[in-house]
């Protein structure tokens, strides 16, 4: 049987590094505000003139180059997004020609769980046998989309990206994949204005619409709640329990929620991944920047058992279990 494993993996972060101590400038906020209520000290934010697009070359180019390939290796590309460069066209298809790819691309748009529906979909390529290798990447600027005088927002969202490579194998790399969607609560995170449902005009723009809005609380609950469901199911899909989970890496929202997960999934809070105290929340790019961290910093190891599970917009979730297969980094 074919499988999917991780061959390769990526990041990329802008350079400019924005502190609460800064944002406390714009907003009436403090660093200890922010800290306690989400566990954020910094994040990073993309430079004038940069897109979502450069974001997601740069680490592309990373994980083909820890792969050891070359652009002409990749048969598929899947970009996961919130906020592409473009209505159209696909940011997939901009960052192809960035690359050098010779392939198809496309975007998968599904908010925070982008990450995940996009592996999942390059995972169904390679074990259906429609591709070899895919190129996954996670990659948003939603700074691009945010009120930096709305304190309840502004505080939570940084810039960033990661790619994975995912190529055919005879070992189970990918095992269980759980996703879902519960349209009801679309509007509990949304960005009103821009689409078809209600495009951009003067009137709407002056108004605030065009940015990002959020009910806090909601997405707290569903957080929680689904996380350790979806963690679960994935890992039933695989054939695992609990028990056999090495780390869980969720996607970084909050600290908040990162620490209610554990108790709720019966796991001691060190298994629970967290880097979001340096990046806030990087949307599609935090999975795939988290696992990047987990193996530049030695702390992956061949066997080790990962759910890696995203939750946002939509509303949304994903959690695949992944079972890494890649020697620790030297």
């Amino acid at each position: 049987m074919r499988h999917a494993s991780i061959t390769g993996i990526g990041a990329y972060l802008p350079d400019r590094v924005v502190t609460n101590d800064d944002l406390s400038q714009l907003v009436d906020t403090s660093d200890e505000w922010i800290a306690s209520r989400t566990g954020i000290r910094e994040r990073r934010i993309v430079a004038e003139g940069q897109a979502t697009s450069d974001m997601a070359a740069a680490a592309g180019r990373g994980a083909l180059a820890d792969a050891g390939l070359q652009p002409e290796d990749i048969d598929f590309l899947v970009v996961g997004t919130g906020s592409p460069d473009h209505i159209m066209p696909s940011t997939a298809a901009i960052t192809q020609d960035l690359l050098g790819l010779r392939c198809g691309a496309v975007d998968v748009m599904a908010a925070c769980t982008s990450f995940i529906l996009a592996l999942q979909q390059g995972t169904a390529m390679i074990e259906s046998g429609r591709a070899d290798r895919v190129l996954v990447i996670g990659a948003d600027a939603l700074t691009r989309h945010i009120d930096f005088t709305d304190r309840r927002t502004c505080v939570l969202f940084g810039d960033g990206a990661g790619a994975v490579v995912l190529e055919a194998s005879d070992e189970p790399g990918v095992l269980g994949i759980d996703t879902g969607s519960d349209g009801s609560g679309a509007g509990v995170l949304v960005i009103p204005a821009g689409g078809a449902a209600m495009p951009c005009t003067p009137e709407r723009v002056a108004a605030g619409e065009h940015y990002l809005k959020m009910s806090g609380g909601e997405v707290f609950k569903f957080a929680v709640r689904i996380i350790p469901e979806a963690t679960k199911r994935a890992l039933e899909l695989s054939g695992l329990t609990v028990d056999d989970l090495t780390l869980l890496v969720p996607h970084q929202a909050n600290q908040r929620i990162l620490d209610a997960v554990a108790p709720r999934l019966g796991i001691e809070s060190e298994r629970v991944f967290s880097n979001v105290a340096l990046l806030g929340n990087t949307s599609a790019g935090s999975i795939p920047l988290a696992l990047h961290d987990l193996y530049t910093d030695h702390h992956l190891h061949r066997g080790d058992v990962l759910a890696l599970v995203g939750f946002g917009a939509g509303l949304t979730w994903g959690a695949a279990v992944v079972r890494w297969m890649k020697e620790p980094k030297e």
